[in-house]
């Protein structure tokens, strides 16, 4: 009931017909986030797109300036010294086919899985485990790469994915409540720029139609997002 009250005051003070510029929407999203706990600021961001076509898709990686705000655990597919040069990274678990028994096992305590080229005959076995989590290491994303001590920093130090839904649809955590004004909005300004970056080409008329702030248990709020792209 409680919770109930705290959303509709939260809810009151935030005008649903208005766009907001970036700055001004992050200070509500801010004073809104009233939970007991540190809630995530999220970023939902509709496109104008139609995923289901090759041509449409979008999807990337970018690096949040201010950080995500939880502790990443990293595990890497490698042999002898780029195995060697992950630890000294900093990955969480490293391994080659005992990593790969390890998993096909249950054990998923990570949230980003790299690989070096050669290891993807062993990670390509598990794609009905970790595709689904969205775990598989892709080239694309810099997660297959010989430079595995840029790959586990990145992922330390906040880096995300970022992948369009059926609808065309885009959601990602920017940070915490708990950063300041500043924090929230550089993240924001990377996650909105870098996608607006990865426009495909089949994307035709307008691309990003809508953006909307919010914490996890707080409302919406509607962002203008000419003031959220890097100039």
């Amino acid at each position: 009931m409680a919770q109930g009250k705290r959303f509709k005051a939260a809810a009151g003070a935030v005008d649903r017909e208005k766009t907001y510029p970036l700055d001004e929407a992050v200070k509500l999203v801010k004073a809104n986030a009233k939970a007991k706990f540190d809630e995530t600021i999220e970023v939902a961001m509709n496109l104008g797109i139609d995923p289901r076509h090759a041509d449409q898709a979008v999807r990337g990686m970018v690096e949040l300036p201010s950080g995500t705000g939880k502790t990443v655990r990293v595990a890497v597919f490698a042999r002898g010294a780029k195995a060697d040069e992950a630890k000294a990274a900093g990955a969480d678990l490293v391994g080659a086919e005992d990593l790969a028994e390890k998993i096909n096992g249950g054990e998923m305590n990570f949230d980003r899985c790299v690989a070096t080229p050669d290891m993807m005959g062993v990670v390509g076995r598990l794609g009905k485990v970790l595709g689904p989590r969205g775990l598989m290491p892709n080239p694309k994303l810099g997660t297959v790469t010989q430079d595995v001590t840029a790959a586990v920093k990145a992922a330390k130090a906040g880096s995300i994915e970022f992948r369009a839904e059926k609808a065309g649809i885009v959601h990602a955590g920017v940070g915490k409540a708990s950063f300041s004004e500043e924090a929230i909005t550089a993240n924001v300004r990377a996650l909105v720029s870098a996608i607006n970056r990865a426009k495909p080409s089949g994307a035709k008329g307008t691309f990003i139609k809508k953006v909307s702030i919010s914490s996890t248990m707080g409302p919406g709020v509607k962002l203008d997002p000419a003031t959220a792209l890097n100039s």
